[in-house]
């Protein structure tokens, strides 16, 4: 399984059917900080469907088509980081990550992507890393300019939730590009 030591105090590792319970309580404890955010969370009620969620993150691991991780700090499950769909063929995919709000401006976040961003350009070779955060999420969007990711434009309402139309900002990375 797929894990990433970043320090004493920082792992990711594949989320795993095990882990459901503490990710649902994580989620169910940061729901409207999270909501505003991700319509995925007011569909999330129960354990169970986290418990699915997992279960269908791993079979897309086990397809080499993505993963998800737990972000681990001080041993405590703090929030979420994947690779998402692998576009094999042109080599590239992107990231998608959530943290709990009283962990955010730690530096976990960066952290993170950063272990994301070496394994998919090092070691699966991929040429393409973005990143898309809404265009109101100055902490998601300091991200991949921290990590210097280039702003590549705007995808004027690329998501509609709560009944609104919400832009996203896009960010891209090459492998030629990262150090």
């Amino acid at each position: 399984m797929f894990t990433c030591k970043i320090s004493e105090e920082l792992e990711l590792k594949i989320l795993e059917v095990r882990h459901a319970d503490a990710l649902y309580q994580l989620v169910n404890k940061n729901r409207e900080h999270l909501a505003k955010w991700l319509p995925w969370v007011d569909k999330t009620t129960q354990v169970e469907d986290t418990r699915a969620y997992i279960e269908f993150e791993l079979s897309r691991f086990a397809k080499n088509n993505g993963f998800s991780c737990g972000i681990f700090y001080r041993n405590e499950i703090v929030g979420c980081i994947g690779l998402h769909e692998i576009n094999w063929g042109n080599k590239h995919s992107s990231i998608g990550y959530w943290l709990a709000e009283g962990y955010q401006g730690k530096g976990i976040m960066t952290d993170s992507c950063k272990c994301i961003v070496n394994y998919s350009l090092n070691e699966l070779k991929l040429n393409r890393i973005e990143i898309r955060a809404r265009t109101d999420n100055f902490k998601s969007r300091a991200v991949p300019v921290r990590l210097k990711f280039k702003h590549e434009g705007t995808i004027r309402q690329a998501e509609f939730s709560y009944n609104t139309f919400h832009d996203h900002e896009v960010y891209g990375i090459l492998a030629e590009e990262w150090e």
